[in-house]
């Protein structure tokens, strides 16, 4: 399961509408190292201006690995993430989460192509 929902999430959600700071919290109660890394990484880039800063750090283990995955892996999540911290978020690999300035469209582009995908593989990360 992606998230652990209070049952007053639950019936907000049965109900047709659920409140976003609710959600926000129950991400970040959920998934505690996935939201430490994006807002570390937030953080980082508007104290920098950069357009984009990234993690290379492979996650400590399997729990925090699985937080990072589920939490980029669901579309409301990451919109919620995206939308919470001003920033766009890319993912490549198992583990390099990078933010950008949501102005940052070339980086953002080549971040994400093909080649960038290719050029960011090593074998140790086969398996992760």
């Amino acid at each position: 399961m992606s998230l652990t929902v209070p049952p007053d999430l639950l019936e907000q959600a049965q109900r047709g509408k659920i409140d976003n700071t609710a959600f926000l919290a129950c991400i970040r109660d959920s998934l505690p190292f996935a939201w430490s890394l994006v807002s570390d990484l937030a953080r980082r880039r508007e104290a920098t201006g950069a357009e984009f800063v990234d993690n290379q750090v492979a996650p400590p283990d399997e729990t925090a690995y699985g937080q990072l995955f589920r939490a980029l892996a669901s579309t409301s999540i990451r919109k919620a993430l995206e939308d919470h911290f001003g920033v766009r978020l890319a993912f490549q690999n198992c583990h390099r989460v990078a933010v950008f300035d949501p102005s940052a469209e070339k980086a953002y582009a080549e971040f994400v192509t093909p080649e960038a995908q290719v050029l960011n593989q090593s074998p140790e990360l086969v398996n992760c």
